[in-house]
């Protein structure tokens, strides 16, 4: 059975997991926290580095500030797409005033901006906010 690699969100260790079309559980081997968190992650500079390092899923990544007015309202858009996807992509927000190093690595000129990583490599990136459906359609092209 082929195995995917996911990142725990609560302990940063790496799971393998068998590949499947939905999953009704599945947790951490180490903290044996659920897996099928979807709520955005908060990334530092190391969490960021370990999560892509590790993950084989598409991590959609949101460059934003506090004080963006588009970052404000696409917030709750990008929490709620992020819901439909459970292992099967990533969603995860950097803030750009704590962060400077990593929006400076990856070009950050306007905010917000999703960059989506798979495999560790940038394969997408989509500046301004996005509604709903449009980022449903970015997640899922790259699962």
């Amino acid at each position: 059975m082929e195995k995917v690699k996911v990142v725990c969100e609560s302990c940063g260790s790496v799971n393998s997991i068998p590949l499947k079309d939905s999953y009704s559980k599945a947790n951490c081997g180490k903290c044996k926290n659920s897996l099928l968190e979807t709520t955005p992650r908060v990334l530092n500079q190391e969490k960021f580095d370990n999560l892509l390092a590790n993950s084989d899923l598409p991590i959609l990544i949101d460059f934003w500030a506090s004080w963006c007015g588009p970052c404000k309202m696409m917030a709750p858009v990008f929490k709620e797409a992020s819901s439909s996807f459970p292992l099967k992509a990533v969603f995860a927000k950097v803030d750009t005033e704590q962060e400077q190093n990593l929006s400076a690595k990856f070009g950050i000129r306007s905010i917000p901006t999703i960059i989506v990583f798979k495999n560790n490599v940038e394969v997408d990136r989509v500046s301004g906010a996005l509604p709903l459906d449009q980022l449903k359609a970015l997640a899922a092209k790259h699962i």
